[in-house]
């Protein structure tokens, strides 16, 4: 075994973020957003080609865990506050769609999915899985892609027609969900035995050991999550509060009031299609 982690080639990782980011420049004008979401491809690009996603996908649970920081609370929320409101109107317009989106912005409905789906991704047979092949650490990285975009949608309100929750309730929730996010940290912390048999050569490439290397991706887990979230929830509610915006009161805008009013037209073409059926 080398000491050092042989380049790999990542085609499909780099395919995936420069198509997003095509994309991306075709529909968005906006410097702020088009430097937001450079940014955040920047991000997810770093942490899923070589060396840290190769060392995150088999060798070592610390790495993963910071790859699954970044792309959770860097990556996720930043293509979301990259996304103008119009485009986000147009791609959450359809009908199923729109209820789905009503449903996820629900915090609590959030919370228990990102935990549900969170800890999927970190048992010990889902990451021997990815280990063992490139599509299923593929899907692992976009379900965790996802997983951000569910917990960052209740904080940052940007669907237009969901609830949007007061400074102190979206405050409220980033300082819980920070606490909830990281359920397998524990486990990890007071292991005292290996729980990731894919995982391997950590002593020879990192000098650690596969127990301190768990244990060590529960602190980080821990810490790495509380840190940025609570510091994103004190910004919020401060910042309501200097700008002299009531921290209890709920926001409405024109985008909430355009879906509203395709939601009764729905509702209307529904009963007329109930009552006069063809």
């Amino acid at each position: 075994m080398t000491t050092w982690l042989p380049f790999q080639w990542h085609i499909a990782e780099v395919l995936f973020v420069v198509a997003l980011g095509v994309v991306h420049h075709i529909y968005v004008t906006s410097k702020h957003e088009r430097r937001l979401a450079l940014y955040a491809l920047i991000a997810l690009l770093v942490v899923t080609i070589w060396p840290i996603g190769d060392l995150a996908s088999s060798v070592s649970l610390t790495v993963a865990t910071l790859q699954r920081l970044v792309i959770m609370l860097l990556v996720a929320p930043l293509l979301l506050l990259a996304t103008p409101t119009n485009v986000l109107a147009r791609l959450t317009r359809p009908g199923p769609i729109d209820a789905l989106t009503r449903w996820l912005t629900h915090p609590g409905v959030a919370v228990v999915i990102v935990t549900v789906l969170g800890t999927m991704t970190l048992i010990t047979p889902v990451v021997d899985w990815g280990a063992r092949s490139s599509l299923a650490r593929d899907l692992i990285l976009l379900t965790t892609l996802l997983v951000g975009f569910i917990l960052w949608l209740p904080a940052l309100s940007v669907l237009p027609g969901t609830k949007h929750l007061s400074p102190v309730a979206r405050a409220g929730y980033v300082f819980a969900s920070a606490l909830v996010v990281t359920s397998l940290s524990f486990v990890w912390i007071f292991s005292r035995h290996p729980l990731y048999p894919a995982l391997h050569h950590q002593y020879v490439l990192m000098h650690m050991t596969p127990v301190f290397d768990q244990q060590l991706a529960g602190f980080v887990a821990k810490f790495g999550c509380y840190a940025p979230m609570w510091a994103v929830a004190f910004t919020i509610f401060s910042r309501a509060d200097e700008q002299g915006t009531p921290v209890e009161e709920t926001p409405l805008y024109w985008a909430d009031v355009e879906r509203e009013l395709l939601r009764a037209d729905r509702q209307r073409e529904r009963a007329v299609r109930r009552h006069h059926p063809e």
